[in-house]
């Protein structure tokens, strides 16, 4: 029990001491199965992770859909679906900010970037709601929240890890984010009225547009909406693997951004020099992840463990709740990717040992993750938002994205509580 809990230490003291994650994984696991099974088996295990991932036809769907996305976000869909979105509900009490929302949730749809879609929809939105009287907090609340849709919203890039990391069904998993991701842009929605409700502002409602004008402003999103039934629909009908599914979403994002006319030589060398960044930044992180997980089953922490929970007599509901309790303290110190390929192979073993469904676990841990994205200290999205806004204070995006974190833990209570959520969809396959 030893091995597991001094490496675990070694790695948070790596990780406060500002060493990133991959490489802290990657040092702790050589480290660690040097001292348990010897140099030699070490280094051939190092080689054989390598190879064996970076040659994993399964992996293909992430550069595939990281391309896809850095595809859309140069197409400029975004502005489209934040004018129908807007369309459809300035009219209302908060109509743009629930019209962020939703625009959120339709690029998240197409792009699988959090981070993205808060950067991109801080530029299409803010203007706007500025303009009409919303407080900042409320307007850069609205936005970090929405961002985190793009991570649970199927394409979904922390999904394709998690489905790698557990050998789930990646397709599947895609498939379970739809209606969780639906139950997320309603509840977000709530957040809104009830931010409303619990302040002082006066945000202006705008005049409403005539039909003719939101029917007009509703054909532009018709790209997006063709792309996302084409992906989603196609693994539903089982028309295509999630591999395949990549591949069909990456060149409908490029005929898009084609007939739109924003391509030329210079953008698509940009493109995809991009995506090779991040898809090798994303596997290295992925390989030491795996590394690590590697490490702690050998030290034995899944079988510790499972041998303290039969020890305590727990019932499958306290376990998870516990779990849920370690990812929101995990979130004020760690990001997204970190936590996943941290947490995952450590607690998978222990929840399918109690008889919880593997494709909801991956659903229950990135709407955790989710949470992270905008809790303090380090809420990558209320950085990136204070990256993109500079005149915005922190402390005011932390304190309008309040609503949607406990929205947020509300609805991961219901997915716990309500596990066909996550697994009606893909139950019907």
């Amino acid at each position: 029990m030893i091995d597991w809990i001094l490496g675990i230490l070694a790695l948070l003291a790596l990780l406060v001491a500002g060493v990133p994650i991959a490489i802290a994984m990657t040092i702790v696991a050589l480290v660690g199965m040097s001292v348990l099974l010897g140099v030699d088996p070490t280094f051939a295990m190092l080689g054989q992770v390598f190879y064996d991932n970076a040659m994993s036809y399964t992996l293909s769907v992430m550069p595939l859909f990281v391309l896809m996305g850095n595809f859309v976000v140069k197409a400029g869909l975004a502005d489209d679906l934040y004018e129908a979105a807007n369309a459809w509900l300035r009219h209302y009490r908060g109509g743009l900010a629930m019209a962020t929302i939703v625009a959120c949730g339709g690029f998240s749809s197409v792009c699988g970037s959090s981070l993205a879609t808060a950067a991109t929809m801080a530029r299409v939105s803010m203007p706007a709601m500025r303009r009409y009287g919303y407080s900042d907090g409320l307007a850069t609340g609205t936005i970090a929240a929405g961002g985190t849709l793009g991570i649970l919203i199927p394409p979904s890039i922390v999904l394709v890890i998690y489905g790698v990391i557990t050998q789930s069904d990646i397709g599947k998993l895609f498939l379970a984010g739809i209606l969780p991701g639906v139950v997320g842009i309603i509840g977000y929605l709530v957040a809104v009225r009830l931010s409303l409700l619990r302040s002082d502002e006066h945000a202006q409602e705008a005049e409403p547009l005539p039909w003719s004008t939101r029917l007009r402003a509703t054909r532009g999103i018709a790209g997006v909406l063709i792309l996302f039934v084409g992906v989603i629909g196609g693994i539903y009908l089982g028309a295509f693997t999630a591999n395949e599914a990549a591949g069909v979403g990456a060149f409908g994002a490029f005929v898009l951004a084609l007939l739109r006319r924003r391509l030329d030589r210079a953008a698509l060398y940009e493109i995809l020099v991009e995506t090779s960044r991040m898809t090798a930044m994303l596997f290295f992180v992925l390989f030491g992840g795996i590394l690590f997980a590697n490490f702690v089953n050998v030290a034995g922490l899944p079988a510790d463990l499972n041998h303290w929970i039969t020890l305590f007599g727990a019932d499958p509901v306290p376990v998870i709740l516990m779990i849920l309790a370690i990812y929101l303290l995990l979130g004020m110190v760690l990001e997204s990717i970190s936590m996943v390929l941290l947490t995952v192979p450590i607690f998978f073993p222990i929840v399918t040992g109690l008889g919880f469904d593997a494709i909801w676990f991956g659903i229950f841990v990135v709407v955790a993750v989710e949470i992270s994205l905008i809790t303090p200290p380090v809420g990558l999205n209320v950085f990136v938002l204070k990256a993109v806004l500079p005149e915005v204070p922190t402390r005011v995006i932390f304190r309008g994205v309040l609503p949607f974190v406990l929205i947020d833990v509300v609805r991961i209570l219901l997915l716990i509580g309500v596990p066909s959520i996550a697994l009606l969809i893909p139950a019907t396959t």
